[in-house]
């Protein structure tokens, strides 16, 4: 039996790991942010040394690919670590919807027993009946089809006889 207080404390669970899972964005979001302004700092290293570069001097062209070089690892790391967190957002996302749909699937269900518990007898007997009267209906659609495909079957047979049989006097002409 699943009471109101627990039906509560699950929905503050779920909005509590929800809150949870959006302050990690946040914070992952801030480092993506520090990432790019490491990202800036290391381009304008890199526009200093190209300068550098192009005054004449060929001293540092190896810190210069270095620092290309890992001006490209860094923009590499952020954009899949951006796609990783992105992928694990929205699966926490559907994660939360899921787990909300069933939540108010399950409240429905709790609030439709308690509907049909307020009501008098005579309005339960109904509803009962009711779903009898659907089983019932549901066995006689059945049949029916059954029986429909019998007819068929039966109207072919009649046909191929029928066929048969005016072959027959055919043959006697």
């Amino acid at each position: 039996v699943v009471t109101t207080d627990d039906v509560e404390e699950s929905l503050k669970a779920i909005f509590q790991y929800a809150r949870d899972k959006e302050q990690l964005f946040k914070d992952l979001q801030s480092q993506i942010e520090e990432t790019q302004q490491r990202i800036s700092v290391k381009k304008r290293e890199r526009d200093h040394w190209l300068e550098y570069k192009n005054v004449g001097s060929k001293i540092h062209t190896d810190k210069i690919t270095s620092l290309e070089k890992d001006i490209k690892e860094v923009k590499d790391k952020l954009q899949r670590t951006t796609e990783y967190y992105r992928d694990a957002l929205n699966a926490v996302k559907e994660e939360n919807e899921s787990l909300f749909e069933k939540h108010m699937k399950l409240l429905s269900e709790q609030a439709l027993k308690s509907a049909v518990r307020c009501l008098d007898k005579n309005c339960r007997r109904e509803i009962q009946e009711n779903e009898w009267l659907k089983e019932e209906v549901k066995i006689y659609r059945k049949e029916v089809s059954d029986l429909k495909a019998s007819v068929h079957l039966l109207e072919e047979e009649n046909t191929s006889l029928v066929a048969k049989l005016i072959d027959m006097k055919l043959q006697k002409l």
